[in-house]
């Protein structure tokens, strides 16, 4: 299996400058090579080939010495490499259209080989021996080391490692839980638990809007202009690690206790465009959790299952399975008019997504319950009665 290890590097003042040129260079050669791909399609209406770009290198370094001179070789070999995935993962409709790079968000470049470690640094070619705090040490063969600049200045060493184990098979004999994504409470499964929303970008909203304010009133191009800009994304990248850590830790404890987990299949990318919601939507990362839960349950061999976004796991009995037929999302509590059963509205809908996960897997098919299992006949609405005048 392919494990990932990321590490914080401390390059000096002339490696930055270094890397700053490295950095530049792959840049210029994707962005050049996107574009050549682009005019060949147009005139032709065929693209470029991996070896077809590739194979410009030697006369552009020729026509530009410092693709020679500033950057590893194979630096650049890496990001033709790169293009053509892009692509693949493009027409496959797996990723958008690739993007041409910005040299004002997050630079990285990508070394195949010939990285060496030496206790606390790392030497990168062309770079030199550059200072690293390896928390923690990886086992297998190294195939890619990434260096990556974020906007908030910080660079990173990020090591693809291949440890040589075998794919667990996942198994589903075990506890089953499913799982509730809100907005008050992160997320509530079915054995009642209610994980509270920590509400990252509130913490940080008051000290967020002040920095971009004053980013706001600097003069563009200036190098105060720049300064204030990385004081505004070192408070994103707080927020965002803060984020992170909170996921991590969750969905580590979720998959330790248990076997199987269910979780709905939202899509969020629609859910945002509510914008009254946009902000707390976006700043909750159901996203990247229910990404976490995949390749953690992957690699313990763990059963991972998403419900169908239209399964209505809220408004149906986990008990009798009546549907009711309206249910707001002020009403937090209701009671089936069937079985007369009270339900916490959360609780009950990750009960209903552990089932429905359940029969998905031992049916083998991704039909929802809706479609047969419900019982329609008497859906009542789920209204507070209003006083007659």
């Amino acid at each position: 299996m392919y494990q990932a290890y990321k590490y914080r590097i401390y390059p000096t003042h002339e490696q930055q400058e270094s890397l700053a040129k490295a950095f530049g260079c792959c840049r210029w050669f994707g962005n050049y090579s996107l574009s050549l791909c682009q005019e060949t399609y147009k005139s032709t209406g065929k693209g470029l080939l991996r070896k077809d770009i590739q194979g410009l290198l030697p006369q552009l370094k020729k026509e530009h010495e410092w693709l020679g001179t500033d950057v590893y070789s194979q630096c650049l070999q890496v990001v033709a490499l790169n293009l053509s995935t892009a692509y693949k993962n493009f027409f496959d409709q797996r990723a958008k259209y690739p993007n041409f790079k910005s040299q004002h968000h997050r630079q990285s470049i990508h070394y195949p080989q010939n990285v060496k470690f030496d206790g606390d640094n790392i030497i990168l070619p062309k770079i030199g021996k550059v200072h690293c705090v390896r928390h923690r040490d990886f086992e297998g063969t190294r195939k890619t080391v990434t260096i990556s600049l974020n906007p908030d200045g910080k660079y990173y060493a990020s090591v693809l490692v291949d440890d040589g184990k075998e794919t667990i098979t996942p198994s589903t004999e075990g506890n089953a839980i499913g799982i509730d994504l809100g907005l008050t409470h992160f997320c509530i499964t079915s054995n009642g638990s209610k994980y509270d929303n920590p509400r990252h970008i509130k913490k940080h909203e008051k000290n967020l809007k002040r920095k971009q304010k004053k980013l706001s009133r600097k003069v563009k191009g200036s190098n105060k202009r720049k300064k204030a800009r990385k004081l505004v994304a070192k408070v994103h990248s707080r927020i965002a690690r803060s984020r992170e850590d909170f996921l991590h830790k969750l969905s580590r404890k979720v998959v330790n206790e248990n076997q199987v987990l269910a979780v709905e299949n939202l899509e969020v990318k629609n859910m945002v465009k509510n914008h009254n919601l946009a902000k707390a939507i976006s700043d909750c990362g159901w996203g990247m959790f229910c990404t976490m839960l995949s390749y953690k349950a992957k690699n313990a061999g763990k059963t991972y299952v998403e419900v169908d976004r239209f399964y209505p796991s809220s408004k149906t009995c986990n008990i009798c399975l009546n549907q009711v037929g309206n249910l707001p999302l002020d009403v937090r509590q209701w009671q089936c008019k069937h079985c007369k059963t009270v339900h916490d509205r959360d609780v009950n809908a990750a009960i209903n997504i552990r089932n429905e996960g359940l029969r998905i897997l031992s049916l083998g098919t991704s039909h929802t319950a809706h479609r047969g299992n419900v019982r329609r006949a008497d859906r009542i609405s789920v209204l507070p009665e209003r006083n007659s005048c």
